[in-house]
């Protein structure tokens, strides 16, 4: 009995360290990102990326990896992520335009991505997440790129933007889905 005790202690020990995990790898990934705002590469075909969208696509997916720790969890870590992040944005005097983009962005991308990932909750994980990363993503990225350059940038060179970070967020995201499915399958079946 208290093997069996002992085993259970450890899973639940595990699981903790993997939600806290997962939540400061996503709000750390917030963190640099907004740190890259204004840092770009000049695609060669069409566009610039923001280097920050590169950390930030990845927050995608551990938001989605702590859905299983419930709805008032992700909300928790979402204002956690937003607020430390004008936080950071103001001790290194980010421009205000910058702070408002980004904490708008966080909250409502990462609300409508929530409450889309939570109406599917029935489903494959994989469809969770495709369905909620194809409305917050588009969402994210264009909130953030308007708010922030708008008067800066012309409308053709945020269209850019917006089509390069929604195409980079994409990719980011649905290959750290992709593998995460991968290492739970293998650790569920004991590989």
């Amino acid at each position: 009995m208290l093997k069996l005790m002992t085993n259970t202690n450890a899973l639940t020990n595990t699981d903790t360290l993997q939600k806290y995990g997962a939540i400061a790898i996503y709000v750390f990934c917030t963190l640099v990102a907004n740190f890259l705002y204004d840092t770009f590469i000049e695609l060669p075909f069409y566009g610039m990326l923001s280097v920050g969208t590169i950390p930030f696509a990845v927050t995608f997916t551990q938001r989605d990896r702590v859905h299983r720790y419930g709805r008032k969890t992700v909300y928790i870590m979402i204002a956690v992520a937003a607020v430390a992040n004008v936080i950071m944005s103001y001790a290194l005097d980010v421009p205000l335009r910058f702070i408002v983009a980004s904490f708008l962005a966080i909250v409502l991308a990462e609300t409508a991505d929530t409450e889309v990932y939570q109406r599917f909750i029935e489903r494959r994980w994989l469809l969770r997440v495709a369905a909620s990363n194809a409305i917050s993503i588009p969402l994210d990225s264009t909130v953030f790129t308007v708010i922030a350059f708008a008067g800066t940038f012309t409308i053709a060179t945020m269209t850019e933007i917006i089509a390069a970070d929604i195409l980079a967020k994409l990719v980011i995201g649905f290959m750290a889905a992709v593998r995460i499915r991968f290492f739970t399958r293998q650790a569920l079946s004991g590989s």
